[in-house]
């Protein structure tokens, strides 16, 4: 899953959005470029709501990746 911040994205938000993945047990990693900050989320993300992340302040859009099969 990858959660795409705002351009205008506070970094008290990205901090938010950390906390709230590593309390449950998500690696991360964070992509920062020239306009956007990107955070890729490592573990079984079925188990996260993506319309809820994407309510968080400072959340442009959520991407889930599929599954191979």
């Amino acid at each position: 899953m990858l959660i795409i911040m705002k351009q205008n994205a506070k970094d008290l938000a990205q901090v938010h959005i950390k906390e709230y993945l590593i309390n449950r047990n998500f690696d991360i990693h964070q992509s920062t470029g020239a306009n956007r900050v990107i955070i890729g989320v490592i573990g079984d993300t079925d188990k996260l709501e993506a319309a809820e992340l994407e309510k968080m302040p400072g959340v442009l859009q959520v991407i889930r990746i599929n599954k191979e099969e």
